[in-house]
């Protein structure tokens, strides 16, 4: 099996600024990450609901440009934002990336309308999370994750993504 590339990629704000985090591994069940990396942004998109991707998508592209090629890229949100294929952030970060690199969509709560995501249950938790993706099906997405490190509802290494971004925010000025 070739090893593949794949990247954590979280966001956080502290308005104007932003904090994009990266957190790559070679296996979907590393415990630990392969490289880590982390972008400060001065100023970024105010938020407009239905169009958080214009807010969020420049964060990933910053920190997607620190790394070596990658082949997937998990984020926190959705792909496919319902039924009918609306695009979500992931699917705005797969057409900038030309489609060549798969993207996965990790929610944490149900978008209303999002019946096609697939739900994935971890660890003792009853809450399940809601995964998307472009560029390989639902199911087997459904499954990296499941696979992914850790005993609990959020894989390690998107815990470790979570952390490392939000602590960045606020350890800048």
């Amino acid at each position: 099996m070739t090893r593949r590339m794949i990247a954590c990629l979280d966001v956080d704000y502290r308005d104007p600024a932003a904090c994009a985090a990266a957190v790559t591994l070679l296996d979907w069940a590393d415990a630990h990450p392969s490289g880590e990396s982390v972008v400060h942004l001065g100023q970024v998109a105010p938020y407009e609901p239905g169009e958080f991707y214009r807010r969020e998508l420049p964060c990933l592209l910053a920190v997607l440009e620190t790394l070596p090629p990658i082949d997937v890229a998990v984020i926190d949100g959705y792909v496919w934002l319902d039924d009918a294929m609306k695009p979500g952030l992931g699917a705005h970060l797969y057409e900038a990336l030309s489609r060549r690199t798969t993207v996965i969509g990790v929610a944490k709560s149900k978008f209303r309308g999002a019946n096609h995501a697939q739900e994935v249950l971890r660890g003792t938790s009853a809450r399940p999370l809601f995964v998307t993706s472009a560029g390989i099906p639902p199911k087997l997405a459904a499954d990296y994750v499941r696979s992914m490190h850790g005993a609990h509802r959020i894989p390690s290494i998107l815990a470790r993504v979570d952390d490392l971004c939000r602590n960045a925010i606020f350890a800048r000025p």
